[in-house]
């Protein structure tokens, strides 16, 4: 660990820099809306807007990188984040913070991948796990720790807004500075969401609802705070033990789902979320049980995450991991745009405890949908182990943390296991039909499409398990 450190500290202490940033100004301007006297819906699409642009920025910045390199992007999406972080104490006006919301989404998406495309060139195959660990940890510590500087501010000051982008600026220093080779990025397969679905309608509907449990936690929560009364260092440690929850529980959870059928973990976390939270709708809690409510949340949604992508690798080749991740992070996005805007009108309608009803009702969904899921499809015998991946991080980061989990249980000696490995897993490559991706879209890796690349897209002669746990036969 300690060579990792050394090879990486520049980019890891980049982030860390990125990361402060980013907590305060998401925080910041919740609170500050509501003091500004914004209303609760208008707040959830100044939230909403940051996932937006950052579902953009996933899209189109692989693109840019290829085109101008990663330095010039780098650069340029640094300067533009740290000067709209300025700009918003300017203009007071919801719209305009919605705007500008979509442009730093979009911004700290392509730092991200970039930063994350770096990570992953410099480590070697023997390095790659402990240097993406790493990285996931910086990116807690440094959401956390932004709390801290949100806790001692005043947010209807200039300063909270002015540190964010000093903190942006300065993290791009010993990253431009590093004599990291510059990486390469190249275009990478492609899987279609219908596809995507048939291999595990619950890995899709799962990463949906997830989606929208995210943005509402950390996009709502500090105006959940504010409409609560809760003071700005209330709202802060509140938020705090939301990132401390998952940080001290994806280990434990992960490794219990490398023993125990996946799904059955998920059903059960995804019924304590949701029993959590009807407790916290329906009875006022004192503040020391809210932040009770806050650690079991970040601690069940953080490890549902990882435990939903590794489900759904559980029945792909290897080969097929890199588009399948990079699918499930598009549909996690798009559920990610709705969250803070259903937790807003919901607020608006019911009053604060419209925040934990939302996410209650999501989790309850997602417990019925595991349920009834697994009354269809058999334990698969071949699984890959549990990979901790943040939401936060890109499609970079989140492939390449998948594509380096170890297989666990692979019975290679036992007919049964080989035979069902044969029929879970999808290894063969066929040309696309241009008609159906056209009808059914396609999941991008993240990476840029030159028109040059390879439009071959992935497919199964061996189709996943039917809802009896047989092969069916092919579409026509």
């Amino acid at each position: 660990m300690l060579r990792v450190l050394y090879t990486t500290w520049p980019l890891l202490l980049g982030v860390l820099l990125l990361m402060l940033g980013n907590g305060v100004q998401g925080s910041l301007l919740g609170i500050r809306g509501t003091l500004e006297s914004f209303g609760t819906f208008q707040l959830s699409v100044v939230m909403s807007a940051y996932f937006l642009g950052f579902l953009l920025g996933s899209r189109y910045v692989p693109g840019m990188l290829q085109h101008v390199g990663h330095i010039r992007v780098f650069a340029a999406l640094g300067s533009l984040i740290s000067a709209v972080l300025v700009v918003y104490p300017m203009l007071i006006e919801w719209q305009a913070w919605a705007l500008m919301r979509i442009v730093i989404g979009f911004g700290f998406a392509g730092v991200y991948i970039t930063a994350e495309s770096w990570l992953n060139s410099i480590a070697t195959n023997e390095t790659r796990g402990q240097a993406l660990s790493a990285y996931m940890i910086v990116q807690m510590l440094g959401i956390v720790s932004s709390q801290v500087l949100l806790a001692y501010g005043d947010p209807f000051g200039y300063e909270l807004f002015l540190i964010p982008s000093v903190l942006v600026s300065l993290a791009f220093l010993p990253l431009l500075l590093a004599t990291f080779p510059t990486p390469s990025f190249e275009t990478g397969q492609r899987l279609g969401f219908r596809e995507l679905y048939q291999i595990s309608p619950l890995g899709c509907v799962g990463i949906f609802l997830i989606g929208g449990v995210f943005s509402a936690m950390f996009g709502m929560a500090s105006v959940w705070g504010t409409v609560s009364l809760l003071s700005v260092k209330q709202i802060a440690l509140f938020t705090s033990c939301l990132y401390i929850g998952g940080l001290i529980l994806q280990y434990p959870i992960g490794k219990l789902s490398d023993r125990i059928d996946r799904r059955k973990i998920l059903l059960w976390l995804s019924v304590i979320a949701a029993a959590v939270m009807a407790i916290a709708t329906l009875f006022p809690l004192p503040f020391p049980a809210l932040l009770v409510v806050a650690a079991l949340l970040g601690g069940i949604t953080y490890p549902v995450y990882g435990l939903i992508i590794a489900y759904t690798n559980d029945y792909l080749s290897k080969e097929q991991m890199a588009a399948a991740s990079a699918g499930l992070l598009f549909i996690n996005g798009v559920g990610s745009i709705f969250g803070p805007l259903i937790t807003g009108w919901l607020m608006g309608v019911v009053g604060s405890r419209g925040f934990f009803l939302f996410v209650g009702v999501l989790y309850a969904a997602l417990a019925g949908y595991a349920a009834w899921r697994m009354t269809k499809r058999a334990t698969p015998t071949v699984t890959g182990a549990f990979v901790g991946v943040s939401p936060t991080a890109s499609a970079v980061a989140a492939v390449a943390v998948v594509e380096n989990a170890p297989e666990i249980n692979p019975s290679p000696e036992n007919p049964e296991a080989a035979a069902e490995a044969a029929e879970a897993l999808i290894i063969v490559r066929e040309t696309s039909d241009p008609a159906t991706s056209a009808d059914t879209g396609t999941a991008d890796t993240g990476t840029a499409d030159t028109g040059a690349a390879d439009e071959a897209t992935l497919r199964s002669d061996v189709p996943p398990l039917s809802e009896d746990g047989k092969s069916p036969p092919r579409d026509g």
